[in-house]
């Protein structure tokens, strides 16, 4: 289970922290992303994290803003937002990566976050 926090109203430029805690001794075992869903669009990927933290993976569109960590030690995921663009508004997702295969493709991913809303005003 991900328990997530963080979200809230921003102007555009601004920053935001989300954050992903997650419940289970085998934390540190997956590979963890964030998704977004935008109303009316489907979910898609933003970042990933190998589960020792050592590999990341971003979507073009985040590259160069959006910052992906973790802190096995106390089960939890972050991620780090800067430059937000109004097009960033969405509902984030974190979740583990459950599955062999890509860490951008959803379908590879379970124990889906409750989603916290990031909503970036022009």
């Amino acid at each position: 289970v991900q328990l997530q926090s963080g979200g809230g109203l921003v102007q555009a430029g601004g920053s935001l922290r989300l954050s992903c805690e997650a419940s289970g001794r085998t934390f540190s075992r997956y590979s963890m992303g964030w998704f977004r869903q935008a109303p009316g669009k489907e979910r898609e990927f933003v970042a990933a994290i190998s589960w020792s933290g050592g590999r990341t993976n971003y979507a073009d569109s985040v590259k160069g803003r959006f910052t992906i960590s973790r802190d096995n030690a106390n089960n939890m995921v972050y991620l780090q937002m800067n430059s937000l663009k109004p097009e960033d508004t969405a509902v984030y997702h974190c979740a583990a990566m459950i599955r062999v295969g890509d860490s951008g493709d959803r379908r590879s991913y379970g124990y889906w976050g409750q989603g916290t809303e990031v909503t970036v005003s022009s």
